[in-house]
């Protein structure tokens, strides 16, 4: 998804906004970084020390008026010992600045992409799932960086060259104002050609990091996926798109490069003229005994000195370009809006007693397009209910709404007597314990994923949640026991394995709502009973929303709710036939 760019100076500063944090350590950089002028103005002079003076027979300078010995292989010693001084000196201005940036550079990358990951986690499913969840990542984890080039590599240069043009510039002026003057008209072009290419650029880099985001979407989605692929025999057909994204991917890079090349070489030829011209006047200055030979070294070594940061500026400009498209990305995800947040003044909640009330709530995820139509119910606290449908009726859609992972876009759903969206977010979600149909783990110790939802448990509080979703056994028989570290989504584990670990994580967070989207539908039945036998203790006392896919999951429901036209219909959960007829339920019988 294209979004609009923003102005340069806009994206400038918002970026700066974010680095005031950090603006001591960038004034250290800069600062350092501003040592290199006065190194570098003296470089060129013990070249003319040693042209005009050692080898030649001009006068000293005043500045060497006091040296004891005067001799030409004196004056010479000191021109080569001034090399090796102003090179370690050099190195080390160097060195100190590197490490600097790089430490800098990582807090602020750092920084901000906590930033992002903090609001990624608050932005609604419904973001998440019209944007995709590589997207996220792909901002987060690579144009975040953006703002490391912009603040270490963009300012501090940028400053550096200045005082370094401005030095150089006035050395040049007292020796020579035509040279100075030649030496500074290349700026103008400079200027020129970085404006008229700027856009240019900073448009191609647009392009070609959507499509490298997309690409990486492409990989995520086939290895996250790579069973069904594997089991369907579309690696063939998967590597075609994933070729096909990337091709789109090199195009828009070599589009980069062809700009990039061109803008380039222009520069290139503007510094080239400039080089020209102050040779042709410093040469006519030799002939003319208005320069000497060493001065006409030192006024070329200058501009040398002079035109080399400007083309590093220029040219980094255009990588620039791809910074600030990358931070327009990363603001974009920090400026998207969260449409499920706490409202000011919202209440909090300790603990609820489960009762929970439908009023008239409709949903839609595209306008025009109704998930819920209507939807009315009153569920008393301790009541299981099962909620039954066709695919795409909207069960998974109503259970989002309890724990407010989308809101309703009209009506209410009432918690206690009470919109949840008057109760504060964190404290409304810690009232609600969920076991999905594919349990997801996390690629930690089995202790860690039973005390996801209360991190601070004791082991004796998980081993006991563990026993009471019947999961101790096998765990205890694992050659790591509770610390044992599962694959990447727990696929190192069984099915039932995870689903018995989800029940534990749910009995140790021990909260009054509860929420079984059929926990028994992709496993034995021995296992199957074993699992019943463990949610029969888990629902005990508890309000429980069973999103049910098969008849038999119904047996442990008090009321039965089928979604027809996006309301809440009551069924009959010993009506099989009108079950099996009107929502699609699996045909087995409800013992």
């Amino acid at each position: 998804m294209n979004e609009p760019q923003a102005s340069v100076g806009r994206v400038l500063r918002r970026l700066l906004q974010h680095l005031v944090g950090f603006r001591w350590l960038i004034v250290a950089i800069v600062v350092i970084d501003l040592l290199a002028v006065p190194l570098t103005l003296l470089a060129p002079v013990p070249l003319q020390l040693a042209v005009d003076h050692a080898i030649g027979s001009h006068p000293l300078p005043t500045w060497l008026a006091a040296l004891p010995a005067r001799t030409p292989g004196a004056l010479l010693a000191v021109a080569v010992a001034m090399i090796i001084v102003l090179a370690l000196l050099s190195q080390l201005q160097r060195n100190g600045a590197w490490l600097l940036q790089s430490w800098t550079g990582e807090r602020v990358v750092l920084a901000f992409r906590a930033e992002l990951f903090r609001r990624a986690q608050r932005l609604s499913m419904t973001y998440h799932d019209r944007r995709g969840v590589a997207d996220s990542i792909y901002r987060i984890q690579y144009d975040a960086g953006s703002v490391q080039w912009v603040a270490v590599y963009g300012i501090a240069p940028l400053v550096t060259a200045a005082g370094t043009l401005v030095g150089i510039f006035a050395v040049m002026w007292s020796m020579n104002t035509a040279l100075a003057l030649i030496a500074l008209a290349v700026v103008p072009p400079l200027l020129l050609l970085t404006r008229f290419f700027g856009g240019k650029v900073r448009h191609r880099w647009h392009e070609q990091k959507e499509l490298e985001s997309s690409t990486t979407s492409v990989l995520q989605e086939v290895l996250n996926s790579l069973r069904v692929v594997k089991a369907f025999g579309q690696e063939g057909r998967e590597a075609e798109r994933y070729l096909d994204r990337a091709s789109r991917e090199i195009r828009a890079n070599l589009s980069v490069v062809r700009t990039q090349a061109m803008f380039y070489t222009l520069i290139a030829l503007v510094l080239a003229c400039g080089t020209a011209g102050a040779l042709w006047i410093a040469g006519n200055g030799v002939r003319n005994g208005t320069l000497t030979l060493g001065q006409l070294t030192v006024v070329m070594a200058y501009l040398a000195q002079l035109y080399a940061p400007l083309e590093a500026l220029t040219q980094n400009f255009t990588n620039l370009q791809g910074s600030l498209a990358g931070a327009e990305r990363a603001f974009a995800l920090l400026d998207a809006q969260i449409d499920v947040d706490d409202r000011p003044g919202a209440r909090s909640l300790e603990r609820a007693s489960g009762d929970i009330e439908l009023r008239d709530v409709h949903f839609n995820y595209e306008p025009g397009q109704p998930v819920l139509a209507g939807a009315n119910a009153h569920i008393p606290a301790g009541t299981r209910v099962g909620l039954v449908g066709r695919t795409g009726a909207g069960k998974t859609t109503l259970v989002n709404m309890l724990t407010r992972f989308h809101d309703p876009t009209q009506g209410a759903v009432l918690l206690d007597g009470v919109d949840l969206r008057e109760l504060k977010l964190a404290d409304l979600r810690r009232q609600f314990a969920i076991v999905l149909q594919d349990p997801l783990l996390f690629s930690t110790t089995l202790a860690e994923n039973i005390a996801y939802g209360r991190p601070d448990a004791t082991r004796e509080q998980i081993e006991a949640a563990a026993r009471a979703a019947d999961a101790h056994d096998f765990i205890s028989a694992l050659p790591d026991g509770y610390d044992t570290v599962v694959g990447e989504r727990g696929m190192t584990l069984s099915g039932g394995q995870r689903q018995r670990v989800a029940l534990a994580r749910a009995f140790l967070k021990d909260a009054p709502i509860l929420i079984l989207d059929e926990p028994t539908s992709s496993v034995d039945l021995k296992t199957e009973a074993a699992i019943i036998e463990a949610m029969e203790r888990l629902m005990s006392g508890r309000t429980t929303f069973i999103v049910a896919h098969r008849l038999a999951t119904l047996a442990h429901c008090d009321r039965v709710y089928a979604i027809q036209d996006g309301r809440l219909v009551p069924a009959d959960a010993s009506d099989s036939d009108a079950l099996l007829d009107n929502v699609g339920l699996a045909h087995e019988s409800l013992s």
